[in-house]
């Protein structure tokens, strides 16, 4: 992990396994997460992988002769970590320079926002080695909607970026040489706003995506009328009438 300014750099690095989500990388990521959401400074976080690879999903050198326990824990601490990634405060923008496949999709698919090489593919191949990606249905139905996530789960086959673009898995595709500056300029422009404010969006936005509208306008009238009373909004309308610059505090 590196910190650029006021974005946190988190980079996979297990190349040689096409960074693979081991239990002890999941581990040590969701660590760093936690570092990062108690860091007042950091306002962005991109997610970035080594080598031609972004992930290729579990590792399946620890899915073989196992018990149940051992599988449960696996696939708890995948749960865990892609909770964390919605729930800590900074959003987080997966950086995808290859192929994503399996939990590694998952993984761009949990990602509040994310930006793709032209050269990125994305599948959930599981069935076709008779393990059906059932944790990354998860995430990736409610990425890209029912039959899309339903044709990549039952087929498979792998989809390029265009087509992620298309699908809502990703935000936007761009030339491999312009990846890291367009992911930057994307994390830059979000750590421009209230940390504060960006917090709360956050959060308001994961709490009322799954309420029916009646519960979702309830819920969000009640933040926004609390967000109104926050000095950086405050501050942020104040400056905006006063045609200034807005200093935030945070708060």
């Amino acid at each position: 992990m590196e910190l650029e300014g006021h974005l946190a750099v988190v980079t996979l690095e297990r190349p040689e396994r096409r960074n693979a989500l081991s239990l002890d990388l999941m581990v040590e990521l969701s660590g760093r997460l936690d570092e990062i959401a108690s860091n007042g400074d950091v306002r962005a976080v991109i997610l970035q992988a080594a080598g031609k690879v972004f992930s290729s999903g579990h590792d399946l050198g620890e899915m073989t002769g196992r018990e149940i326990e051992d599988y449960r824990q696996i696939f708890d601490v995948c749960t865990e970590l892609m909770t964390k990634i919605q729930s800590i405060p900074q959003p987080v923008i997966a950086q995808v320079q290859g192929m994503a496949t399996a939990a590694g999709c998952q993984l761009v698919a949990t990602c509040d926002l994310a930006v793709a090489s032209s050269e990125a593919t994305f599948a959930t191949p599981g069935v076709r080695i008779g393990l059906f990606c059932t944790t990354p249905m998860v995430a990736l139905t409610r990425a890209i909607g029912r039959k899309r996530a339903m044709e990549m789960l039952l087929t498979g086959r792998a989809i390029d970026a265009a087509t992620a673009a298309d699908w809502g898995l990703v935000n936007r595709v761009v030339p491999p040489a312009g990846l890291a500056s367009e992911t930057r300029k994307l994390a830059s422009q979000i750590a421009e706003a209230s940390s504060f404010t960006v917090a709360l969006g956050k959060q308001a936005y994961y709490k009322q995506i799954d309420l029916d509208q009646a519960g979702a306008y309830a819920y969000a009238k009640d933040v926004m009328s609390r967000n109104a009373l926050a000095e950086d909004a405050q501050e942020g309308i104040s400056a905006f009438l006063g045609k200034r610059a807005a200093c935030w505090k945070g708060k």
